[in-house]
């Protein structure tokens, strides 16, 4: 049965919904939930709900020794379950960086109960993919490389003083969820709607890529609906444009 979109907000696969979204911030590599600080309190004024997710093993003294990309990929079907189960909703996962990833995975695990996906300088792996198996391994964990690792692109407005600020706050990695292939298996993630906050490329240059038919951009080639949108900075906007990311996502979810 057909729903009316309403003044307040509008309809998801069928279903009313109110202006009120759930979203769930799924940081990337090193980061925990605290990593979302200066954004949350735009999309609270805004009047959403925020979780701010920090996944297995990105604590200080976890054992990460057995921590895989499923275990992530579960913490966050978990929340989306119990929100659910509670009648909340709708439910939008934002995920930066590797959290991109995870949050593809749980569109697969629960395609009709994510209204939307935000990708912040990600985007969709495909079935098969690990995030960054190139990564140095230091005794079972990823910690923050030197920055010569990361591409010029990467550290655009990362000033002295944010450079530090991350690296005291940055917390190693779980190996397993870096390498571990992705496994999605239902086609319905491709009826999720996608916003793709896009920082390091410009969005133009993406959609080039894309009609090359770059393998890159494969998985995301297939989603029904998606839009993609400029935030120029470098990889981490949650540290250099947490304002501008915060408006993207709210731009997103309207």
């Amino acid at each position: 049965m057909a729903c009316q979109r309403s003044r307040l907000g509008g309809t998801v696969r069928g279903r009313a919904y109110a202006r009120r979204m759930e979203l769930v911030l799924i940081p990337g590599f090193w980061l925990d939930g605290s990593s979302w600080s200066e954004v949350a309190p735009d999309l609270q004024a805004a009047g959403h709900t925020v979780t701010a997710v920090t996944l297995p093993g990105l604590t200080v003294d976890a054992d990460r020794s057995g921590i895989t990309l499923r275990d992530h990929i579960d913490a966050v079907v978990a929340i989306v379950d119990s929100f659910t189960a509670a009648s909340r909703g709708p439910i939008v996962l934002v995920g930066h960086s590797g959290g991109g990833t995870v949050a593809h995975a749980v569109a697969d695990a629960r395609p009709d109960a994510v209204a939307r996906i935000v990708y912040a300088d990600s985007g969709p792996s495909p079935d098969g993919a690990s995030i960054n198996d190139s990564l140095p391994v230091v005794d079972g964990e990823v910690p923050l490389p030197d920055w010569s690792v990361f591409d010029d692109g990467s550290l655009v407005d990362m000033t002295d003083d944010i450079r530090a600020m991350f690296r005291a706050r940055a917390i190693p990695l779980p190996a397993r969820v870096a390498s571990d292939p992705l496994e999605l298996s239902d086609p319905r993630r491709f009826d999720v709607p996608v916003t793709l906050i896009t920082c390091e490329f410009p969005r133009d240059q993406m959609l080039q890529m894309m009609a090359e038919g770059h393998p890159y951009f494969a998985e995301l080639a297939r989603v029904k609906q998606y839009d993609i949108v400029d935030l120029p900075t470098g990889h981490w906007p949650q540290f250099t444009k947490p304002k501008e990311l915060a408006a993207a996502i709210l731009a997103a979810v309207r």
